[in-house]
């Protein structure tokens, strides 16, 4: 089935779509022996497609990677600042990944990574609702007690022009830090919950993400990455 070629080059891992438009615009690529041209749509089963000389691969095996992504560390493939991306973190996994969903450049946690554009779309879809668990260390308003705080974060409360669902908020100070709350949401809109606790005079001194669906960050350390077990992956699939 004839598809952009841009899109193709990007599906094999080689690079960005992107990059591969670049490489069209310069005469780079060739479908069956002649210049392709920026626009043009080839059929990956039957077309040879080649990138300067050398011919496409196929499609690569779907691989799925967890990260413990560190603060100060943007959640994007590269950057027009020069900050640090998640890319040169996982550059060794030995294909091209990309990460699902955002996790913001001040927090730090489970950021899952993949070259399966199915899986993408599915987790950070809204219709999906796939849950969420942060481990929140907050600094509280005069008067406010740590309860209060969960009493205040578990009411739906409106985040980018609209009202979200309620989040689901525990205290966790008998499990670590004594001003740690556990609060899971499944609407993921920007920033929600630096939102919701800024709403309530709530400070966000460390927000870390430590659970996506039945995914748990576990002891992975921070700036490491590590496959997914065959069960994960099937819990993830399913």
């Amino acid at each position: 089935m004839p598809e952009r070629i841009q899109k193709i080059i990007a599906a094999r891992g080689l690079m960005s779509r992107r990059a591969a438009e670049i490489l069209l615009s310069e005469g780079r690529v060739t479908v069956n022996g002649l210049a392709a041209c920026l626009g043009g749509k080839a059929d990956a089963g039957s077309d040879v497609i080649e990138v300067d000389g050398v011919p496409l691969g196929g499609a690569p095996s779907l691989v799925y990677i967890m990260l413990n992504k560190p603060r100060g560390v943007v959640s994007t493939m590269s950057d027009e600042r020069g900050r640090r991306t998640v890319a040169g973190l996982v550059s060794d996994a030995g294909v091209r990944v990309l990460p699902v969903g955002r996790l913001d450049m001040d927090s730090d946690g489970l950021l899952l990574m993949t070259n399966d554009a199915g899986l993408i779309h599915k987790l950070t879809h809204p219709s999906y609702q796939v849950e969420k668990e942060y481990r929140v260390s907050v600094g509280l308003p005069p008067g406010m007690t740590l309860d209060d705080a969960v009493d205040a974060l578990s009411r739906p409360m409106g985040v980018e022009g609209r009202v979200v669902e309620a989040a689901a908020v525990r205290n966790m100070n008998s499990l670590g830090p004594a001003d740690a709350l556990s609060i899971v949401i499944r609407e993921g809109r920007k920033r929600q919950i630096r939102q919701m606790c800024e709403q309530n005079g709530i400070t966000v001194k460390r927000l870390t993400r430590i659970r996506e669906g039945a995914l748990t960050l576990g002891a992975l350390k921070c700036g490491h990455w590590r496959h997914l077990t065959d069960g994960e992956k099937r819990g993830l699939l399913g």
